[in-house]
């Protein structure tokens, strides 16, 4: 007895056919602006429950750095002619199946494909930090996916004005909550490698992990 493993074309990237995430096209995915965190945790869950063999292969990953201003190109709330926004934080999902095997961004906010593959994501997106101020400079928390769906939870204060209203309307469904905390959300935004889960790291130290 044996098994056949096809090979597809998934986004410019081949992988064999049981390796391949089901993601739903970005125009169905859960989504809401200016809640990056939650979708990615979305997308976390999509893939505990369709497909959990794959679940170990995926990763949340925050953006940020000491001064939450960090640089990112082809953003669709980008002003400029390439789309840059200055954020304060952003969160990504990867998927890599294998450490031989390219790994795939899936941005909920970029203009790029969806999902794309690393290398070429983070020549658009990340760039050179060689002439970026140090302030604009990025680093990455990056959180196994089930780490994530376990440990992470926010009540959405962040996206409340001192009166009390939204600074953007939030998702319809409940605040994500975990039985020990409901909002820890500062945890993950920070840089600091001694608070939090996951693993912090510079940009070449991201890049030479996953591509």
């Amino acid at each position: 007895m044996f098994s056949f493993k096809s090979k597809t074309k998934h986004n410019d990237v081949e992988l064999n056919q049981l390796d391949v995430l089901n993601i739903p096209a970005i125009d169905e995915c859960c989504y809401a602006s200016c809640y990056c965190e939650e979708n990615v945790w979305k997308l976390c869950e999509f893939v505990q429950k369709h497909q959990p063999t794959l679940l170990p292969s995926c990763y949340a990953v925050f953006i940020s750095n000491n001064n939450q201003t960090v640089a990112l190109w082809y953003q669709k709330s980008g002003e400029s002619a390439e789309k840059l926004a200055i954020w304060d934080y952003h969160v990504i999902f990867l998927y890599k199946p294998n450490c031989n095997d390219p790994c795939q961004v899936y941005d909920l906010d970029t203009i790029l494909p969806f999902p794309f593959d690393l290398e070429k994501y983070a020549k658009l997106t990340f760039r050179s930090e060689g002439n970026l101020p140090p302030n604009y400079h990025r680093y990455f928390r990056v959180i196994p996916s089930k780490d994530f769906l376990l440990t992470f939870a926010s009540d959405r204060s962040r996206m409340k004005r001192p009166d009390g209203s939204w600074i953007k309307e939030p998702p319809a469904y409940p605040c994500i909550a975990t039985p020990e905390s409901t909002n820890n959300i500062d945890d993950f935004i920070s840089m600091d490698s001694s608070v939090g889960v996951g693993e912090v790291m510079n940009l070449p130290q991201f890049l030479t992990r996953f591509q």
